[in-house]
């Protein structure tokens, strides 16, 4: 077989692995060249909201399905309004349910995200980066779970870096949907206990942005939790360096 069918062979593997990639830069495009941006605001919502409200109470099941499918897929394809629509699964299904679905749909378009990362990319992107990032990736693996939980706490790190950086640092899947699921709840929380109140808000006609959900206060405490995730791998390190193993053993002089 010569290069050229065997080149031939191989796009056919690559086309099929960009693909996914393609449908969600697909979407993102069309998000924004169709104007559906506009429809995704605070005063959208404030204006529609008897309808949205009255669509849950006649279909209540084919809401929670539409708005779990639809967050996984805003996830999956990074579209800039996860925090509002958060904040209307609060106030749809109030602060309990509402956090539990959205928690369900960012951890599944996260996943998707993750797995296309690494099915497209991670593979090689790892062996090219290996001599670079080869201490960090050991140092990931051995942590992974804590520093999973300290990067999805962390409200400073961008949800989508975190979504795809995983996957070319060779975490497994496991690890990452749970640690996900599990770290994305206080966030989650927070902003659905605002919307389950924007009601009030409405009825009020109080000011209100979606800057103003994100106080120092909550940031302060989600900062500490993401710390408390990395006092494992804290621990772990400080055993290591103090272990009897981890000690170089002293050589003796030739004339002892």
């Amino acid at each position: 077989m010569d290069k050229t069918s065997l080149e031939d062979g191989k796009r056919p593997g690559w086309l099929r692995r960009l693909a996914p990639v393609a449908v969600l830069l697909a979407l993102l495009i069309a998000f924004f060249a169709f104007g559906l941006d506009r429809y995704f605001t605070f005063e959208s919502l404030k204006s529609h909201r008897v309808e949205l409200q009255a669509f849950v109470a006649r279909n209540l099941v084919l809401a929670i399905l539409l708005y779990v499918m639809g967050y996984a897929v805003l996830t999956a394809a990074s579209l800039p309004i996860a925090t509002l629509v958060t904040l209307v699964g609060g106030f749809l299904f109030g602060a309990v349910a509402g956090a539990a679905l959205t928690v369900v749909g960012a951890t599944a378009g996260a996943t998707v995200v993750f797995l296309i990362a690494r099915t497209a990319f991670g593979d090689a992107l790892r062996l090219r980066a290996r001599p670079y990032i080869g201490r960090m990736e050991e140092g990931f693996a051995r942590n992974a779970w804590s520093y999973m939980l300290f990067l999805r706490l962390m409200p400073i790190f961008p949800f989508f870096a975190v979504n795809i950086v995983p996957a070319f640092l060779g975490v497994k899947t496991r690890i990452y949907v749970v640690t996900t699921f599990i770290g994305i709840i206080p966030g989650t929380a927070v902003f659905n206990i605002v919307g389950a109140g924007l009601g009030s808000i409405f009825d009020s006609g109080e000011a209100f942005t979606l800057s103003s959900v994100v106080t120092p206060e909550i940031v302060i405490g989600l900062a500490g939790l993401a710390l408390l995730a990395l006092a494992p791998a804290v621990l772990r390190h400080c055993r290591g360096r103090h272990s009897p193993t981890s000690r170089q053993p002293v050589s003796r002089l030739k004339g002892d």
